[in-house]
């Protein structure tokens, strides 16, 4: 764990989104500093995937406000092309489903956006590319096509694909639930490895180890608000709410 942070790297201020008369997220207040490591659980349908998916717009808010870094976005008024960029620009995502491209080779699944986005050469994209495999424990692998590999490392070239970008913060929706136990312990290692590294790092996650032993902080989230939120061992161990100690038993008791 680590004993303090940096600056403020993420804040929202009542960050809402409706589908019509259904609300999903009710005016999220958040802040996560630089280097922390969030880790979000709570029941299904509680916003969890919604409210990453609205940190870098891939879902427009219904209101409030959303920072990352210097870049702040107000959700109620017109948000231009440059402002979308500079703010996906500063953060990485890692879905549940991989979301490579099966044609090419891994390598080039990596190297691609690189030079799309960053205006890096394609010596240069594979450079980056290769430092990142190898970090991910893939290096060999960089020739192949995505679907020689397994789950796990499907999931680990996809995490090495949005570092590849130099994000300033990373999202991960439950990166582990298309994978069965073992393959999952992969992944989990290499986001451990990144959370001792510094990464600032949002994870949505059904791993309550991960949660417990990793992260810096837990937020328990429910009906689209949140319902607590603190030093983690604390949340997990001894929590203060009736609805968080109500979904910490259904998990232990399944």
């Amino acid at each position: 764990m680590k004993a303090q942070y940096g600056k403020i790297q993420i804040g929202l201020h009542s960050l809402s989104k409706h589908y019509g008369i259904h609300t999903v997220l009710d005016r999220i207040d958040l802040e996560v500093s630089s280097g922390e490591v969030l880790a979000i659980i709570g029941p299904s349908g509680s916003g969890k995937s919604t409210l990453l998916r609205c940190i870098n717009y891939l879902e427009q808010p219904s209101g409030g406000t959303i920072t990352v870094g210097s870049t702040t976005i107000n959700a109620a008024q017109l948000v231009s092309r440059a402002e979308l960029s500079s703010l996906r620009r500063r953060v990485g995502m890692v879905f549940q489903s991989f979301n490579l491209f099966p044609h090419m080779s891994v390598l080039r699944n990596v190297s691609l956006a690189q030079e799309r986005v960053l205006g890096r050469s394609r010596a240069e994209a594979d450079e980056r590319s290769m430092q990142l495999l190898s970090r991910v424990g893939l290096a060999e692998k960089a020739g192949q096509f995505p679907g020689r590999c397994s789950g796990g490392q499907q999931q680990r070239i996809a995490i090495a694909r949005a570092l590849a970008l130099d994000p300033e913060v990373m999202l991960f929706d439950e990166p582990t639930s298309a994978l069965d136990p073992e393959l999952g312990l992969e992944v989990l290692a290499v986001m451990r490895e990144l959370a001792t590294s510094g990464m600032t790092m949002v994870v949505v996650t059904h791993e309550m180890g991960f949660a417990e032993n990793v992260s810096d902080t837990v937020m328990i989230m429910a009906d689209g608000q949140i319902v607590e939120k603190g030093p983690s061992t604390e949340v997990m161990r001894n929590p203060q709410h009736e609805r968080t100690r109500r979904f910490l038993r259904a998990v232990h008791d399944r």
